[in-house]
């Protein structure tokens, strides 16, 4: 059994000197976020440590569904009804203990680069406008985009911002900042995801494509 205290109390917003830069943040899959400053924090889904621990957990889904397997009774009619014996309980207990961890790791991951964020002091933020329902309905990247958990990374990006006084701004969904040269304004017709390096036709310029984008969210009109 655990405890918890609750206490409520008034903290005063610190007052913090703002720098006059505008900060450009494109998150995504391959990285978490990439900043127009050129700071970039990977995704953390794909270190050695939270792979291995997705593995452990995997191992014991499959020793608990073998479990169930073979614990399962062929009723009168038809009917199957699968027995939780005390191995079962304790293979969920420790699936159990596993996700929480993996949770854990991932959300504290969340609150340091959202702090790095921020410690440069920009005057400004600006990150796309996600959809976030859309991009789930995308069978090969539902599960990674969920692991990423934008949508929780974007809100605590924006409490921070309207804590320090950080102006934050969502640039709209169909603004081309992914298929915009940022050196020199020329727009693709066509980019695809699978592209990690933006080429400009026009000016011969070759940068990574999260920077780019970041680059050019960072000139996003007020």
């Amino acid at each position: 059994m655990h405890w918890y205290v609750s206490v409520g109390y008034d903290i005063q917003k610190p007052l913090i000197a703002l720098n006059s830069h505008t900060l450009g943040i494109d998150v995504g899959i391959q990285n978490l976020a990439v900043c127009s400053d050129g700071r970039a924090f990977q995704n953390i889904n794909k270190t050695k440590e939270i792979k291995k621990l997705e593995k452990r957990l995997r191992r014991l889904q499959r020793q608990c569904s073998r479990k169930y397997e073979m614990n399962k009774i062929q009723e009168k009619g038809g009917a199957v009804r699968y027995v939780k014996t005390r191995n079962i309980a304790k293979l969920e207990r420790q699936m159990q203990k596993m996700r929480i961890r993996l949770e854990h790791k991932r959300v504290d991951y969340e609150n340091k680069v959202v702090n790095e964020l921020v410690r440069t002091k920009p005057s400004r933020m600006v990150m796309e406008d996600l959809n976030i329902q859309g991009m789930m309905k995308n069978r090969h990247l539902s599960k990674a985009i969920q692991q990423q958990r934008l949508y929780m990374l974007k809100q605590k990006i924006k409490h921070k911002c309207e804590w320090h006084g950080i102006e934050w701004v969502e640039a709209d969904r169909w603004h081309p900042s992914s298929k915009t040269c940022s050196s020199c304004g020329d727009v693709k017709q066509s980019f695809k995801l699978s592209e990690r390096v933006f080429r400009c036709e026009a000016c011969g310029l070759e940068m990574d494509r999260d920077l780019n984008a970041s680059i050019n969210l960072s000139r996003y009109p007020a």
